[in-house]
């Protein structure tokens, strides 16, 4: 490697309840030349780790800037309110948003839900991260609704959550700066969607569908291989049962005749030989 070449890397930002173990387990499988480096991002600094090239991709939360950056949904999450264990709430399966109307609702600075009302009772204040709104939560101040995924990372054994049916709900996506897909972002665009190796888009794909091409040639020279001696050797048995069947009308009688009739040979002459043998006549 000459000085001037620079060793591939990708850097992948994410935002907190976000897990991309699954799909970093498959690039390190389909890409371990290319080492792909973790970046945690706060959900309001999201965008901009991508537009200054912070990060290559990123898994965040919408909404986006869409007029620089690109993105492509994933899934979209369940909405919960978190509670304390012994809270009313935990008595149904579910609840509605009017049935927070008498609770402090929680709203943390780095909310990702876009309400169009709060639902409940405002803090005096309002917590500086989802972490503090737990917190608090804990204490007996109020009730947090936020995305399944962060009641989840911020779970506490005195804490439990219900579903919010008509709450607002939070989607992932994949997002990049669309000015800047390169080969990389492809192929983790491919690896997103389910791609295998032999469609994956991008740099890498040229030299994955060679190699998956050279394994299939050569199993099936290893087969072929296999094959022709197979043949060879029933080709062979079938010459040996020519050669014996060709032996055993050689010793035989000339096919033109009644033998060739399917009559027994022996029989066909016996009769003469047997005229032959048989006792002289007396003379009178």
């Amino acid at each position: 490697m000459t000085g001037s070449e620079v060793t591939p890397s990708f850097r992948l930002a994410y935002v907190p309840g976000v897990t991309p173990t699954k799909w970093v387990r498959v690039w390190n499988e389909r890409l371990p030349d290319v080492p792909l480096t973790l970046v945690p991002v706060a959900p309001a600094d999201a965008d901009a780790a991508l537009r200054d090239g912070t990060a290559d991709a990123g898994l965040v939360r919408l909404p986006v800037d869409r007029t620089v950056l690109s993105a492509i949904p994933l899934y979209t999450e369940t909405t919960v309110v978190v509670v304390p264990k012994d809270h009313v709430v935990t008595a149904a399966d579910e609840v509605r948003a009017e049935d927070l109307a008498d609770e402090i609702v929680l709203h943390p600075e780095d909310d990702t839900l876009d309400w169009d009302s709060l639902p409940g009772r405002p803090a005096l204040e309002r917590p500086a991260t989802t972490a503090d709104a737990i917190e608090l939560v804990a204490a007996g101040i109020g009730v947090l609704v936020v995305p399944q995924s962060l009641a989840r990372l911020h779970h506490r054994k005195d804490l439990t959550y219900r579903p919010v049916t008509d709450a607002p709900q939070s989607s992932v996506v994949l997002s990049w700066p669309e000015d800047a897909t390169t080969d990389l972002v492809e192929e983790f665009i491919g690896i997103i969607r389910g791609r295998t190796v032999n469609s994956t888009r991008g740099r890498r794909a040229p030299a994955a569908q060679a190699k998956a091409q050279s394994a299939e040639k050569d199993g099936a020279r290893r087969k072929g291989g296999t094959g022709t001696g197979k043949a060879g050797g029933k080709q062979g048995s079938g010459a040996s049962a020519s050669g014996k069947g060709t032996r055993k009308a050689s010793a035989g009688k000339p096919s033109g005749g009644r033998a060739a009739a399917g009559k027994n040979p022996r029989r066909a002459t016996g009769g003469s030989q047997g005229a032959k043998r048989g006792k002289p006549r007396r003379r009178s």
